[in-house]
C-alpha cells in the first residue's frame, strides 16, 4: 500500500459492479476446467471398459505421453499416474526411498509442515528440518545436499515458490523430491535437477480429483531398486518385485483401478494444452493472470500480498492480506471472520467462487491464477472484491 494514501477516503465504499467474471471459479483446487470445456467434449469409449483392458491401457499410455510432450519430461524419466492425488504420489516416494541416508525436509507452508510431520512422526527419520514463515522461503545455499531433500516447489496455501532451479547441485548426493501439484503446467520444473516430482491434475489443469502423477528420474529408480525399507509398504505405494522396477505403473497399468471418466478428462486438458502451444503458453497464461492480479494489488490499499518479495511470489496460487491500516484492531480470528463474509457475498453475486485463503493460513483471499483461468475475468473480480471488502467491512 502507498503510505501516502488517504486511508479514510480508500475505505469509502464502492458501488457494486455491473460485469461479472464469465468463469467464476477461482479455487486452488480442483481448479477452473479450460476454457471451453463441456462433458460432451470428453471421449467416453473407454468408460465401463477395463482399465486393464487394451482400450484403458491405450487410453492411460497416451495420458502419460501426453504428459511428456506439454511438460517437457525427459525420457530418461518413467510417469506413472498412482493413486491418492498428489499426497499419494509424495507418500509413494517417502515411505519408499527415504532412510537409506540422511534426510532433510523444508517447510514453509502447510503442506510442506505436513511432509515435515510424515518424515518424523510417522516413519520416525532423525530428519533436519528447515522451516520458514508464510510468505517466505528458507535459505536454500543451507540445504545439505549429501540429504534427501524433500520440499515443495510452490507452496499452494503460502503463494511462496523456490524461483528456480539454480539451487540444487548437479553433484548432490541425495535425492530431490518436490511436491510441484501447484507448479507443474505453469511453472518452468526442471526436471533435470529433480529426482523425483509429484503432481495432481486437479490444479493448473483443472482436472478432477482422487489421481496423482509421479515422475522418477534415474536416480530415485536407482534407489527404488538398491534399498529396500525396514518398514511395511501398503500395496498401494510398492513400485518393485524382486529388487527391480514394475515398468508396467509407468506404461499406463496403474496400481488399482482409476476412474477412467477422470483420466479422458485430464487427456481433455493436456490436448488444449498442447492446442495452445504446450508448456510455454501455459506459463504465459499464469504470468499474465498473476501481473493483472498484481496491478489491482498495487492499485488497492487494503490489500498487499502475503509473499512480498516477488522473486518467490506464486503465479498460481496467490495469496493475499490485509493491509494493517485497512483492519485496524482486528485480531486474526476478526479477519478470518471478515473473509467469510466477503467469500459469501461474492458467492451469493455469482462474482466468485471458494476465495477464502486455506484454513491453516494466515487470514486473507487467495485467487487461483493458473492457465485455466482467463485474464478477462482476473481483470473483472478485482472491483468485486473491494466492493464484497468494504460491504463486509462496514457490516
Amino acid at each position: 500500500m502507498n503510505a501516502n494514501t488517504d486511508v479514510t477516503a480508500a475505505l469509502a465504499r464502492p458501488e457494486k459492479p455491473i460485469s461479472r467474471p464469465a468463469r467464476p471459479s477461482f479455487s486452488s483446487g480442483p481448479c477452473a476446467k479450460p476454457p471451453g470445456w463441456a462433458p460432451d467434449h470428453l471421449a467416453l469409449g473407454s468408460l465401463g471398459r477395463s482399465h486393464r483392458s487394451k482400450l484403458g491401457k491405450a487410453r492411460l499410455g497416451y495420458a502419460i505421453e501426453l504428459t511428456r510432450k506439454v511438460l517437457r519430461v525427459p525420457a530418461t524419466h518413467r510417469i506413472g499416474i498412482v493413486p491418492g492425488s498428489d499426497t499419494g504420489a509424495v507418500e509413494m516416494a517417502m515411505w519408499s526411498m527415504l532412510g537409506v541416508r540422511p534426510t532433510t525436509v523444508l517447510a514453509w507452508e502447510s503442506f510442506g509442515e505436513g511432509w515435515v510431520t510424515d518424515a518424523v512422526k510417522q516413519l520416525k527419520l532423525d530428519a533436519t528440518v528447515i522451516k520458514a514463515p508464510y510468505g517466505e522461503i528458507p535459505d536454500l545455499a543451507k540445504v545439505d545436499q549429501a540429504s534427501d531433500v524433500v520440499f515443495t516447489w510452490n507452496g499452494t496455501t503460502s503463494g511462496a515458490r523456490v524461483p528456480n532451479g539454480d539451487w540444487i547441485s548437479d553433484e548432490r548426493e541425495g535425492l530431490m523430491i518436490a511436491d510441484a501439484t501447484s507448479a507443474c503446467f505453469a511453472q518452468d520444473v526442471p526436471f533435470d535437477k529433480l529426482d523425483v516430482v509429484t503432481f495432481s491434475w486437479q490444479k493448473v489443469l483443472g482436472g478432477e480429483g482422487g489421481h496423482g502423477v509421479l515422475v522418477l528420474g534415474p536416480r530415485a529408480v536407482e534407489r527404488l531398486e538398491s534399498y529396500t525399507p525396514d518398514r511395511p509398504l501398503p500395496k498401494i505405494f510398492r513400485m518393485t518385485k524382486g529388487g527391480k522396477l514394475i515398468e508396467g505403473i509407468f506404461q499406463g497399468e496403474t496400481i488399482n483401478t482409476p476412474s477412467m471418466l477422470a483420466v479422458e478428462d485430464y487427456i481433455f486438458a493436456l490436448e488444449w494444452a498442447q492446442g495452445l502451444g504446450g508448456l510455454s503458453a501455459l506459463i504465459a497464461r499464469s504470468d499474465a493472470n498473476a501481473a493483472a492480479l498484481d496491478s489491482w494489488v498495487q492499485a488497492t490499499p487494503w490489500v498487499e500480498h502475503l509473499v512480498a518479495d516477488p522473486a518467490i511470489r506464486s503465479n498460481t496460487s496467490v495469496c493475499l492480506k490485509f493491509a494493517e491500516s485497512a483492519v485496524p484492531g482486528l485480531d486474526a480470528d476478526a479477519q478470518l471472520a471478515l473473509v467469510k463474509k466477503m467469500a459469501s457475498l461474492l458467492e451469493a453475486e455469482g462474482a466468485a467462487y471458494d476465495i477464502a485463503g486455506y484454513r491453516d493460513a494466515p487470514p486473507g483471499i487467495r485467487i487461483w491464477c493458473g492457465a485455466t483461468i482467463e485474464r478477462d475475468d482476473i481483470e473483472t473480480l478485482g472491483p468485486w472484491l473491494d466492493w464484497a471488502f468494504h460491504q463486509a467491512r462496514s457490516a
